[in-house]
């Protein structure tokens, strides 16, 4: 079982794992089968973005996305779900974009404590490892995340990231 609560499947235990490293860190790591430069891309595109961040299987899909991904720039998604009579909104700020290795955004939709999220791809033998460090602003913050779980889908969320990847790779 995962840090999260989630019942991980076999695939997923061996290539995702969601860890509590602190009362305020959670960290994600994932080994993606493509070299960083298409793994960087799917998290920075926003067309690619939106085909994979949204786990299927929660009912959640992108509304609309607002990316100006680049060191400085801002983001905002519309989230929707069927049980919502509006979409859910989440907002923030690229503090530092390093093509092909290096994001960290700001989750600014709760007020100025959310949480910092920074993704390191180091790539090595022509896959990338994907590390997700999101840093909450207190251990009540991350407690939240996890009894809401928003923290949940990651596995998901990587196995279409993974998808997306081997569809986009073949077109290259």
């Amino acid at each position: 079982m995962s840090a999260d609560g989630q019942t991980n499947t076999d695939a997923e235990k061996v290539r995702t794992t969601v860890e509590r490293t602190s009362d305020q860190e959670l960290v994600v790591t994932r080994t993606v089968g493509a070299p960083a430069r298409l793994v960087f891309e799917a998290w920075t595109r926003p067309d690619l973005f939106q085909l994979w961040w949204a786990p299927k299987s929660f009912g959640v899909y992108v509304v609309s996305k607002e990316m100006d991904v680049r060191t400085g720039g801002s983001y905002r998604l519309l989230m929707g779900h069927p049980s919502l009579e509006q979409p859910m909104t989440f907002l923030g700020r690229y503090l530092e974009v390093t093509p092909p290795s290096r994001l960290i955004w700001t989750n600014d939709e709760g007020g100025e404590g959310g949480a910092i999220t920074t993704v390191t791809f180091e790539e090595k033998d022509g896959a990338t490892l994907v590390v997700v460090h999101e840093r909450y602003s207190s251990k009540d913050a991350l407690d939240e995340a996890i009894a809401s779980g928003s923290t949940s889908g990651w596995g998901e969320q990587f196995e279409q990231l993974d998808n997306l990847i081997v569809r986009q790779d073949a077109r290259v």
